[in-house]
Order: C-alpha cells, then sequence, then structure tokens
C-alpha cells in the first residue's frame, strides 16, 4: 500500500512516498516493513488559511509523479490530551489544532495540510501520534502544589517509533516491553514506556530534559524567577530553547562543528560543555528507568546528537550495566508516520476518532490483501 506523507518544519515541509508492507517476522506483526522516496519542499511562514491553500497546492505539484495514494498522513499537533494513536484526519480535528496551537508550531500545520491534500487525492487522511500525546501515570502529573501539574510535553512521535523499533531489535513486542528513550537533539527528552505507554518523560525545555545543542537543560527556580524579573516570557522561552545548551556553553549548535572541535582536548569550552551534556544525559536516563516497575528491556537514544559516535559511547559505557543500548541516530518521523497509518490499514491496530466530547477507537479492520490497492478502514473517508 502507498501513503504519502506530510511533515511540515519551520521552513520546509519533508515529503514522503511510502510503501508499506507487512513485516517477515510473524512473532512480530507489528514489525512493518517501509520504504520511503523523500523530498523537500521549502516554504515561508504560513500566517492564514490562504497560505495553507497556497501550500497545499505546492504539495500536490510537487508530488503529481507518485503513485496515487491509499492514506495520507500529516503531522499531528496539539489537540489536546489524547493518547497515542493513528487518528482519522477530518476538518473539526484539523482545525482544533490551529485552535489550539496556533499557526506558529508548524507540526499545527500537519493535519490541516494533509486535510487539503486528501480531498483533492481522494485518498482517506490520518494523523499519527499528535504532540499534545498525554499516557502519562497520575502521579507523573502531580507537583507539590495543589493545582499545579506537570504537562507531558516530550518528542511523542518520534520517542514512540524508537521505542517500538528498539523492542523489536531485543526480539521483544512493543507492548510487552519497558524501554527508555532518550531523544537528544537541539531539544532534548527522556521517556519511560511501559507495554506500549508513554508513563513518564523529562519533558523537553522549560519544563525539563538535559541540555541539548539549544536546551539548557533543567535549571532551578530562582535562576527562572530571575530571568523572569529580567526579561520578558517570549524573552525567556527563547533562551531556554535557541541560545541555551551548546550553542551558549561552546558558542555552536554544529553538530559536525562541536564534534571536530572536540578532537581538541585544549578547547576547554567544548569539552566542559560535552561532561555537562553527558553528565545531565545520564542523570535524566536514570530518573526515567526509576520510574518503570522494574528494569527496562533496552535504553534507546535517537535525535540529532546520537550521531555523534564518541559522545554516545560515553553515555553508553555510563549505562550499559543497566540495560542493552540501541542508538537510533537521527528521526524516524516520516517513517513513524507511515508506520501509523500501515497498522491500521494491515488490521493491526483500530483507527481512533476524535471529537471534542472525546475519543473512541474502532475495531482493526481486516487487513487488506496484497496482491490488490489497500482500501480505507470502515468510516476512513475524510
Amino acid at each position: 500500500m502507498i501513503a504519502h506523507v506530510i511533515n511540515p518544519g519551520s521552513c520546509n515541509v519533508k515529503l514522503a512516498c511510502a510503501t508499506i508492507q507487512p513485516g517477515l517476522n510473524p512473532a512480530l506483526p507489528s514489525q512493518l516493513r517501509v520504504t520511503l522516496d523523500r523530498r523537500e519542499l521549502p516554504i515561508d511562514d504560513v500566517p492564514d488559511a490562504a497560505a495553507m491553500d497556497e501550500v497545499a497546492a505546492q504539495i500536490l505539484a510537487a508530488t503529481a509523479d507518485w503513485p496515487a495514494p491509499d492514506v495520507i498522513v500529516g503531522r499531528g499537533g496539539q489537540l489536546g490530551r489524547v493518547p497515542a494513536g493513528t487518528y482519522r484526519l477530518t476538518p473539526e480535528l484539523a482545525g482544533r489544532m490551529l485552535e489550539k496551537g496556533g499557526f506558529e508550531q508548524p507540526e499545527n500545520l500537519g493535519a490541516p495540510l494533509a486535510m487539503r491534500v486528501a480531498e483533492a487525492r481522494g485518498a482517506p487522511g490520518f494523523i499519527v501520534d499528535p504532540q499534545s500525546v498525554d499516557e502519562l501515570l497520575p502521579e507523573a502529573h502531580m507537583t507539590g502544589i495543589t493545582g499545579l501539574r506537570r504537562e507531558a510535553q516530550f518528542h511523542a512521535l518520534n520517542a514512540r517509533a524508537v521505542a517500538r523499533r528498539a523492542a523489536h531489535e531485543i526480539g521483544k513486542k512493543f507492548r510487552e516491553a519497558r524501554i527508555v528513550v532518550a531523544h537528544f537533539g537541539s531539544t532534548t527528552s527522556v521517556t519511560a514506556f511501559d507495554q506500549g505507554r508513554a508513563i513518564d518523560t523529562t519533558g523537553t525545555a522549560p519544563n525539563g530534559g538535559p541540555l541539548g545543542a539549544r536546551q539548557s537543560g533543567p535549571l532551578p527556580a530562582r535562576t527562572l524567577l530571575k530571568l523572569a524579573r529580567d526579561h520578558s516570557e517570549t524573552e525567556v522561552m527563547h533562551l531556554l530553547t535557541r541560545e541555551a545548551g551548546f550553542f551558549s556553553l561552546a558558542g555552536s549548535a554544529d553538530l559536525k562543528d562541536l564534534e571536530a572541535r572536540a578532537a581538541d582536548p585544549d578547547n576547554t569550552a567544548v569539552q566542559t560543555a560535552i561532561a555537562a551534556f553527558v553528565h545531565q544525559a545520564c542523570k535524566a536516563i536514570g530518573e526515567q528507568t526509576a520510574a518503570l516497575p522494574g528494569r527496562p528491556d533496552a535504553i534507546a537514544i535517537t535525535g540529532g546528537i546520537a550521531k555523534w559516535d564518541a559522545l554516545v559511547d560515553r553515555i553508553e559505557r555510563r549505562l550499559a550495566w543497566i540495560a542493552p543500548v540501541v542508538v537510533v541516530p537521527g528521526e524516524l518521523e516520516l517513517e513513524a508516520l507511515a508506520e501509523g497509518a500501515g497498522r491500521v490499514l494491515l488490521g493491526l491496530e483500530g483507527l481512533r476518532e476524535w471529537t471534542p466530547q472525546g475519543v473512541t477507537t474502532l475495531p482493526p479492520v481486516e487487513a487488506p490483501r496484497q496482491d490488490v490497492p489497500a482500501s480505507a478502514p470502515a468510516g476512513a473517508t475524510p
């Protein structure tokens, strides 16, 4: 089956034509085979619906030579607190993304763009594991102040895909495994998965997570209060998520530049930043390990920093006594979107339906024959 995948970023839209087939291991039926034809479409800011129409037209033109899709899959943004899974795309759901998160967050554009493309292609539309997925344990939400709660803001789409892959690599089903996923990039988060559910997370800045290429890492409350006195909220958020981390400590967020400079043992700025990152990363992974009801089956390291072999090796040496360490460099967002659609169309998972009143799940559909084009599940048309 064929899925056209749409993943908007701050300055481009990542596109993929995904060919999805059942996996080869019958013991792990959710381990699908996905091959991608990737493309990128540069975009400017998308401030309103008219600009969205123009971007959708560009996507249709850029993908006109691809095989006809069985489904269009978009990145999901802020939908409110919802369980993980694959959701049927509707105009109401697409509108809620912009209502909750606005045009300024690229992930909120995925559903509206996919909605437009799906209508033009005459195919069903899905989103997978939207950014506002929240399945944390009740106690993980709590703080020591009545009425104040921790939010589940982490790299939901990529972390779940990496957790699933790590489980498969050690020969387990995702829903039978305990996995700690550390996403290390410009921003960071470390998340504990227990039997397919993200039960706790450090979150990303300013909520938590170790320092990243541009993320501050945890700050003492008094330090945050001082920043809030001296700067506006917008300035503080920009500092914590764009001008901190390696960028602040070593003068660069370019990982290739940092890795090259790290070869010089006398470059104290880079060496100090690396030591701080490794220390915070290991502490955060240890914290999320303790959130699980037992020892994890695997620790997975992903994100852009996972491409830095020498740095990852230092983390692995400190943590290998806990569990096997699986490294998945970069991110799997396009694959994750395609696989989520594939699990529904192959009858491995039920399709979720979102309305303002709540979320329901349709029963899995019978898997289509693989020698004919896949049909959409019941109720899956836009």
